[in-house]
């Protein structure tokens, strides 16, 4: 998804950028990078890959370049960035969270009017670039701002720093998170609230949708006020999000907890234990088992010391070698065991596949898995999940095809009352190899989460979601 953390303060601030960027690596699969502003050198920046290493490992050694009062990072999982931009409103120095669905129609509108492109990212125009670019064409930041909320279909959530100030800006619909947290003599602008406790800061401010701030060591100040549609994406809590982290003040592992709960009480299955898959399946199985008294035990453990996280690698053959290799199954937990796995999500199975072939290898008597979200059915056209080469590579997909079933009738897989629906899960269920399948139920997701319907973005559940 990416994220990006800033700070800006009457002191030195690069190790508050350093470790707080450093607590978004959760989000981001990519590039990183930094930037920070002084008036002796003015803008100096630094972007590294992180296909084969960790934030803090590729960035370590540039701490010594860099000093200044104001800075900002991001984890990417799409582009390099920050980029840094000369324009007829000073330099600036932009990053942002963003899936441009219309980019292609944007690069090409600016061609046309002769404008030009020299960020590049693996053959196509940078989406940062196209954003900064977008700005650049009206006369202040603010309307340059509200020209990418027009012009953009997809998300956008952003941050720009200027020679004294930064201007922090949500995507329009508030899909993506921005937070403002406060220390002495210091302002912080982050994705993640749990990027705060540990370096300093306490939340002070949660940006609502299309709302844009201007920011400075002495406070904040609000460009344009929030608009009151929102569509934050549901996924950041059952998903996404770091456990201690808070969007619209709602804490993330709570969430999970009555995911997991919810889970339970629409279940009747007999089995030994619970257990969840690392990391974030974990929250949803702890809610599963207090909710019924069914004890949570470590089937799996992750090894996280030198296997990434198992979206990192753009190949797929790695990516599945990845999700095989981080998560070691404790032979003497499983044997001879019914079990109840939580999980997040089921996108392609691909990886839940593997695990069910390791723990009928290690003597599982039964496996039943419990979903904390609904069937994936649409691809997600605002963040960077759930896309893939092909739709049909989606669980759901495969399975319909597998009934011969149509689109036409993709309400009916999405309704947990209808027939073609227990068709599609028992489906999956069979091509998984596993003896049981219960996903949640959208109601009590929305439930869980504690917001209204119409204020969380669930279009890939049930397609309902608009730019």
């Amino acid at each position: 998804m990416s994220g990006f953390f800033g700070a800006i303060s009457r002191q030195d601030c690069v190790y508050d950028v350093f470790y707080g960027t450093d607590y978004h690596s959760h989000l981001g699969t990519k590039r990183a990078g930094m930037v920070f502003y002084n008036n002796e050198e003015g803008f100096r920046r630094s972007i590294h890959s992180l296909e084969n290493g960790y934030f803090r490992s590729k960035f370590e050694s540039d701490l010594e370049q860099f000093n200044g009062f104001s800075g900002m990072g991001v984890i990417s999982d799409t582009d390099p960035q920050p980029i840094l931009f000369n324009s007829h409103m000073g330099r600036f120095a932009i990053t942002s969270v963003s899936r441009i669905v219309n980019i292609a129609d944007l690069e090409q509108s600016f061609l046309k009017k002769r404008k030009h492109f020299t960020e590049n990212f693996q053959g196509n125009v940078n989406p940062t670039e196209v954003v900064a670019n977008l700005i650049c064409e009206e006369d202040v930041f603010v309307s340059g701002i509200e020209n990418v909320y027009n012009q953009v279909k997809g998300s956008c959530s952003m941050l720009i720093l200027t020679s004294n100030r930064f201007i922090a800006a949500r995507d329009k619909l508030g899909r993506t998170p921005v937070i403002i947290g406060k220390k002495e003599g210091s302002y912080a602008v982050a994705s993640e609230t749990s990027a705060f406790p540990n370096t300093g800061y306490e939340i002070e401010y949660y940006l609502g949708p299309g709302e844009i701030v201007e920011i400075t060591a002495d406070g904040y100040n609000i460009l344009k006020p929030a608009g009151e549609k929102m569509q934050i994406c549901a996924f950041l809590w059952v998903y996404y999000g770091y456990p201690p982290s808070y969007y619209e003040g709602i804490n993330v592992d709570e969430v999970r907890y009555r995911c997991g709960a919810a889970l339970a009480k629409r279940d009747t299955v007999k089995a030994d234990f619970v257990c969840g898959i690392p990391d974030s399946g974990i929250g949803h199985a702890i809610g599963y088992g207090n909710a019924n008294g069914l004890p949570y035990k470590r089937a799996y453990s992750k090894y996280t010391p030198t296997w990434p996280r198992s979206f990192m690698p753009q190949n797929q053959e790695m990516r599945e070698l990845v999700a095989k290799m981080k998560l070691i199954p404790n032979g003497e937990v499983i044997k001879g065991k019914r079990m109840v796995f939580c999980d997040d999500s089921i996108v392609r199975g691909t990886q839940l596949k593997d695990n069910t072939i390791d723990l009928r290898q290690a003597g599982a008597s039964e496996i039943h898995m419990r979903i904390a979200c609904p069937p994936l059915i649409y691809p997600c056209n605002y963040l960077n999940f759930s896309q893939s080469r092909s739709i049909l590579e989606l669980a759901t997909r495969k399975a319909i095809k597998q009934l011969k079933g149509e689109d036409k009738d993709l309400d009916e897989y999405a309704d947990p009352t209808s027939d073609k629906y227990r068709a599609m899960v028992e489906q999956i269920a069979k091509n998984l190899g596993i003896d049981s399948l219960i996903y949640q139920h959208l109601d009590d997701l929305v439930e869980a989460i504690g917001l209204p319907k119409e204020k969380l973005c669930t279009h890939c559940w049930d397609g309902s979601s608009y730019y």
